[in-house]
């Protein structure tokens, strides 16, 4: 497992060596600097803590100041620990774009937009309840009947409802690499990766 964590910068287009136009998402990846690293031996598994985002000292909990004072690095933003970690780094080294080459395929994790409380047809695509007709003039984008008849009497749990929609845990797998800035700290990815713009995101390559 490779990987880093970087901060949605926001999408544009660029051309590919055919002149064909490509959307990408704009990440701002690294550099994350090393801030733990687990053993087999003390820890039980194996994995290393990347740290991204600089954070200021007066909003940073005492626990945490010791956690980075140990990595000899300044507060960070973003915490995220990556399990059998492919390279092998020391407390306070840091870690860039140098694990990903054009043309990989990649998975980003990030937290979707929150969308607040939404109804049946923005939220499970239902298409309401029909036309204005037979008296029926405001129900468009209604649920409709929701319950069982007199067996079991009563509305069945996992039913489609009307609920709060976004800011979830969202896993994009199979984007493509199309091209890295590294004087830049800039990975594009072709299409849409979860979250609004300035939110952190997790880039994964196995």
């Amino acid at each position: 497992m490779k990987g880093l964590i970087g901060k949605k910068v926001g999408m544009t287009s660029i051309f590919d060596e055919k002149g064909n136009i490509v959307p990408v998402t704009v990440i701002e990846a690294g550099p994350n600097v090393v801030t733990q690293v687990r053993t087999q031996e003390t820890d039980g598994y194996s994995a290393v803590q990347l740290g991204y985002g600089e954070r200021k000292e007066k909003n940073t909990p005492a626990a945490l100041k010791g956690h980075f004072a140990k990595a000899e690095t300044t507060p960070k933003v973003e915490l995220v620990e990556f399990r059998n970690y492919e390279f092998s780094k020391e407390l306070g080294e840091s870690v860039t774009l140098e694990m990903f080459e054009e043309g990989d395929k990649v998975s980003v994790v990030g937290t979707s937009k929150g969308k607040g409380f939404q109804g049946v047809v923005k939220r499970h695509g239902f298409s309401g309840v029909g036309m204005q007709t037979h008296g029926q003039h405001n129900r468009q984008r209604h649920p409709g009947s929701i319950g069982s008849s007199s067996f079991p009497s009563r509305v069945l749990p996992g039913i489609r409802m009307a609920g709060r929609m976004g800011n979830d845990r969202v896993k994009v797998q199979g984007l493509k690499v199309v091209k890295i800035l590294s004087d830049k700290n800039l990975i594009l990815i072709k299409g849409a990766v979860p979250g609004h713009n300035g939110s952190y995101v997790i880039i994964e390559k196995k």
